[in-house]
């Protein structure tokens, strides 16, 4: 049996698609994974309950989780984050004080506007 040109495209289309559905699950699969093991809020019945449902029903798991937990992610995220930052600034010595007089002599020394000093001290002073 002969494959046309137009069968074998329409099947590397089919197969492209599927490769792509499958690495966005697989993504949002470790991220939900990832929140849902690095959450203190939820007891380990509850994380059991989450895990089975992620790993029987895999789309449904996913979605319900983001649907339902979606906010909460967004802010561990951020909190992590936050939380990795200041670790880091401890770390290496970053002092908050220190970078403001830094661009401030920037600032007197015109190597910066007065808008970029005040959106670069905004982000400092988080």
């Amino acid at each position: 049996m002969l494959f046309s040109a137009e069968s074998t495209f329409v099947t590397f289309l089919a197969d492209a698609f599927a490769v792509f559905v499958f690495i966005l699950w697989f993504w949002l699969f470790i991220t939900t994974a990832s929140d849902l093991f690095r959450r203190s809020d939820i007891s380990g019945l509850g994380k059991v309950v989450w895990v089975l449902l992620l790993i029987v029903l895999p789309y449904i798991g996913i979605f319900a989780y983001i649907l339902t937990q979606g906010s909460g992610m967004a802010e561990r995220n951020r909190m992590q984050a936050r939380q990795a930052r200041d670790e880091l600034r401890q770390i290496v010595g970053f002092s908050v004080a220190d970078e403001i007089a830094k661009l401030e002599r920037l600032k007197s020394e015109k190597a910066i506007s007065d808008q970029e000093y005040a959106r670069l001290r905004a982000r400092v002073v988080q």
